[in-house]
Order: structure tokens, then sequence, then C-alpha cells
């Protein structure tokens, strides 16, 4: 199929493009890597009446530190985080995440900023993103605002994001001393949307006792869901395969998933105990 007739637009900055934005109002969509937008186009799913093109904004793709936080342009391509040597160095689970978005030339094509914003509950990035506590920061033509993963993702393809903002930019900060991480997904296909996901960060005191823990899902409800009950239950606790199965049961309890909802709990389940399980295998170099 071919989309509904639109007027394209290909902004040259930040400024232009906010400009468009404030025009169009509801009536305009963002392209940026196109890996969501363009199917729902082609199906007439979306049907806006201007599409803003931001691919030529090169001020949104950057990867770099600033004062100890991880900063990145809403315009950086997912194969960008795989490569970069300061994400490996200090964000490893941001890494390890993206190696599981679709395939190598969706990653080359897809941005950063169009997975968050997109909002899909089985996307990989929000569920690393709200693990890792970052702050999506977006901007109008009269304001900016500085919103926390947690607070922005809203529901099913549903977020915090006005129709006159733009996601410019992500930070995250630096993990805890002695914080490692495990990250697993089940999809039916490799590439193929995930049913279900778990993001588990881990810090650990020198008995190998869980000091601090956080537990994401992917595909557990309508956003990326902290299983905050599991969470607490493994403070104190050494992982073991024992330990990490009863966690992985308890996070997959409470959790909402679509249906069928057993199969999939028992998909979160497994997830996690196996998120657990890596995260309990690293040392805590970091």
């Amino acid at each position: 199929m071919k989309p509904a007739a639109f007027d394209y637009h290909v902004p040259g900055s930040v400024d232009q493009t906010l400009a468009l934005l404030d025009a169009n109002g509801d009536d305009a969509k963002v392209l940026a890597g196109g890996q969501s937008l363009v199917p729902l186009l082609n199906f007439r799913l979306a049907r806006p009446a201007a599409i803003v093109d931001i691919n030529r904004v090169a001020e949104l793709s950057y990867v770099r530190r600033q004062n100890g936080t991880l900063c990145l342009g809403s315009m950086t391509r997912t194969s960008l985080l795989e490569r970069s040597t300061l994400v490996a160095d200090g964000w490893p689970v941001l890494r390890d995440a993206a190696r599981y978005v679709g395939h190598s030339a969706i990653r080359n094509r897809g941005t950063v900023g169009g997975s968050v914003a997109h909002a899909d509950p089985t996307a990989e990035l929000p569920v690393v993103l709200t693990a890792l506590g970052a702050t999506v920061h977006v901007r109008s033509r009269s304001a900016a605002r500085a919103i926390g993963a947690a607070d922005f993702f809203l529901g099913r393809l549903t977020t915090a994001l006005q129709p006159n903002e733009l996601l410019v930019g992500i930070e995250i900060p630096p993990l805890a001393p002695h914080t490692t991480h495990g990250f697993a997904e089940f999809a039916r296909i490799a590439g193929d949307f995930a049913l279900a996901g778990a993001c588990v960060l881990l810090a650990r005191d020198a008995g190998g006792r869980c000091t601090a823990a956080t537990i994401v899902l992917l595909g557990a409800d309508s956003v990326p869901w902290r299983a905050r009950v599991a969470e607490g239950a493994l403070i104190g606790s050494v992982v073991d395969a024992a330990t990490a199965r009863e966690i992985g049961e308890l996070a997959a309890a409470d959790a909402k998933p679509p249906e069928p909802v057993r199969h999939r709990r028992a998909l979160l389940a497994e997830m996690t105990r196996t998120a657990l399980l890596r995260a309990a295998s690293k040392d805590a170099t970091v």
C-alpha cells in the first residue's frame, strides 16, 4: 500500500523543526529513522497532513560523556550504541540491549529518539532507559522540559510528548559502583518483535549478597514495567539458580501482560531468571 498524501518538510536545524511543528500541530509527524512510522504510513494507520523529516538536523546526532553522564542525541542511530566504546565501557547494558533491536539494517537506520518516542512496550531501548534512570529532553518553540523515563511513557504508543514538542536528547546517569547487568528477551524469530524480556541491574557486597536491584520488564504491561516487589525480595540474597527462579516468578506474578496471560507470564519469569543469572555471572567492574 501507499501512504495518504502529505506535505513533506526537511528542516536543517532544531529551530526550523520546532517552527514547523508549531505551525502544523496535531497534523504533523516527525520522521527520524522511519522504521516505525513508514509502515504505519503505508498501511494508512497514520495519516498526517505533514511529515517533518529531521534526518538533516545534524546537531541531534551525538554520543558523548558530560560530567559523568552519557548524552545521546535523538537522531543517534541504534547501531552506534553497539559500536561505541564509551557506551561499552560505562553503560554496557545499553550496548547489549541494542544488539537485540531488529536486524543490522534496522539498527543502521533506526534512531534512539525514534524508538523512545514511538513507545512500543515490547521495544528494548525504552525498557533499558527506564532501568538506567534516564532523562528525556524535549523542546518546543517556547519551552524545554526534562522528563524522567518512568514518567515519559504513559501507555502503549503514548508518551508525555506534546504535538509541538521535539525529543532532542537523552541523558543517562553513571551506574552505581559495583553494578552488574543482565538483559534477556524472547522472540519467535531472531530480530522479530519480542514477546517478553527483562533488564536487570545488580549491586552486591563483598559476600555476593544483593544490596540494590532494578528489574524492568519488556512486554509486561503497556509501558516498561518495574518489578518493585521482586526487587525488594532480592535484597540480601545471593543470586543462584533457585533464587533467580523464585525472583523471576515473583516478577511475573504482578505483571499485566497481554493475552495469553499465562503463557506471557511464564516467558517473563524465564527472561527475568536469565537476566538475573547473567548479571550475577559478571564481575562488578563498572
